[in-house]
């Protein structure tokens, strides 16, 4: 079997089984057999692909055509420029996530500072470990409270060079933090804002494999904003920044719940495609 007649029998599987993207899924795949770039792939478009890797290629052709995602198969997807890798304890880092690590860097006057950050529901380490990846002097706290997805964020710092400033700890929320502690500069969080109603409208890869924990935000999808909402003001510094992640049509209600409970009205900002998917609230110094 040639390369070209790999990919072309990987896109024909996956099309049967009416997976969204066929051919890009099938060229991913063969080329983590492969150990090859997409380009590499078309340039060596008519080498022999050898038996194991083969075998290994049709048994991930099977697997995507049961809509098992394809980061969950690589093992790894890149986010804001760095490779995180992942696994069924952890949700996908996807773009619109990336425009939450923009946002905050954006509202950080001095980069160079040595701010305390933490992530609420860290799952893979992606933004807290984004963040520090730009923020030189900077400490950060990854909370979950899933053991694997906790594994797998601390397998990501010492990847990326960064254990020696990220730390990782079990926890529902903030419970496992102590509010003598030091208070955190930045708080930021991509917690499940998925109502009860909607999850089942999901797409089959996100519906069937991805960690139902990390996406249930109870009856209204709100249920973690409030929970957060409710927990943090003791561990936000004086003039901290908090930052959350929003899900479709969210922003006026996530806005409310930070106005009701700090008085002060968040700013809102868009994704790429122009839908409000960051909320940031700024706490106010007193005088």
């Amino acid at each position: 079997m040639l390369i070209y007649e790999a990919i072309q029998h990987g896109r024909k599987c996956l099309a049967a089984a009416n997976v969204a993207s066929p051919l890009l899924d099938a060229q991913v795949l063969l080329g983590h057999c492969l150990g090859l770039d997409r380009m590499a792939l078309l340039l060596k478009r008519d080498q022999h692909v050898p038996d194991e890797p083969w075998h290994l290629y049709c048994q991930l052709i099977d697997r995507r055509a049961n809509f098992e995602p394809v980061a969950y198969l690589v093992g790894n997807r890149e986010f804001c420029g760095l490779v995180f890798q992942l696994s069924p304890a952890t949700l996908i880092p996807r773009p619109d996530s990336e425009t939450l690590v923009e946002a905050v860097l954006a509202a950080i006057a001095d980069h160079e500072a040595p701010l305390r950050v933490l992530d609420l529901g860290t799952g893979s380490g992606c933004l807290l470990l984004s963040l520090l990846a730009v923020l030189p002097k900077a400490t950060g706290v990854g909370l979950d409270i899933s053991e694997d997805a906790l594994s797998m964020a601390k397998t990501n710092a010492k990847r990326l060079g960064l254990a020696n400033r990220a730390s990782f700890k079990q926890s529902e929320w903030t419970a496992a933090l102590d509010p003598k502690a030091a208070p955190f500069d930045v708080v930021l969080s991509n917690p499940p804002y998925i109502s009860h109603d909607d999850l089942v409208q999901l797409m089959p890869d996100v519906r069937c494999h991805e960690p139902m924990r990390a996406l249930d935000g109870g009856p209204d999808g709100l249920d973690a904003y409030r929970a957060i909402i409710e927990q943090i003001p003791p561990f936000l510094s004086p003039d901290g920044l908090l930052a959350f992640e929003l899900g479709a049509g969210q922003a006026p209600m996530v806005g409310a719940l930070l106005q009701a409970a700090f008085g002060q009205p968040p700013s809102i900002h868009k994704d790429l495609a122009g839908h409000d998917r960051v909320v940031l609230f700024r706490k106010a110094l007193r005088s």
